[in-house]
């Protein structure tokens, strides 16, 4: 009797599942709204005392992304004194909404790999997954690969959509 024979795994393919670039933690939207003079204008000095009487360990470990939702002119040296109280607690910051802040989380990841490890290797990147990954993630792990690999599909090894392929030489 015949050896049941793995093709998938004798392809020499190589599977990024983007996952594995996910931070943990809990992540937090910071609204200034609450903290405006009727939610829409700005006052230096109740500004600085709301922030004097906050207690800014409820951050601690966590991913904070500061906003203002108040259709309101915040001057930037507001969130910078944010960023300055937040940033003994929190785990990172950042300007805008929960959505760059994944972003923001998913980039530093990717700038840490190793792309030339990659170099003229058959590629997938897993689409499948229990986390919400972001499409800028696919964007730009495509982008980092494509001038390293033979190839890039997107799926699981068994079930692949091909997207790139190198001209041969």
């Amino acid at each position: 009797m015949d050896e049941i024979e793995n093709k998938v795994a004798n392809s020499g393919i190589i599977t990024i599942d983007p996952e594995e670039f996910y931070t943990s933690g809990e992540r937090v939207l910071f609204d200034i709204k609450p903290m405006l003079f009727q939610e829409v204008i700005l006052k230096e000095k109740d500004f600085r005392e709301q922030i004097k009487n906050t207690d800014w360990s409820q951050y601690k470990n966590k991913l904070v992304a500061i906003i203002c939702t108040a259709d309101a002119i915040v001057p930037t040296w507001a969130y910078m004194l944010l960023t300055l109280a937040l940033e003994p607690y929190a785990k990172k910051i950042v300007f805008g909404d929960l959505s760059i802040l994944e972003n923001e989380l998913f980039n530093e990841k990717m700038a840490a790999l190793n792309i030339q490890q990659y170099k003229d290797a058959r590629i997938v990147i897993k689409g499948c997954g229990e986390k919400n990954i972001p499409a800028n993630v696919y964007v730009k792990l495509t982008a980092l690969l494509k001038p390293l690999v033979k190839s890039i599909m997107y799926g699981e090894p068994c079930s692949t959509v091909p997207l790139y392929k190198a001209p041969k030489n």
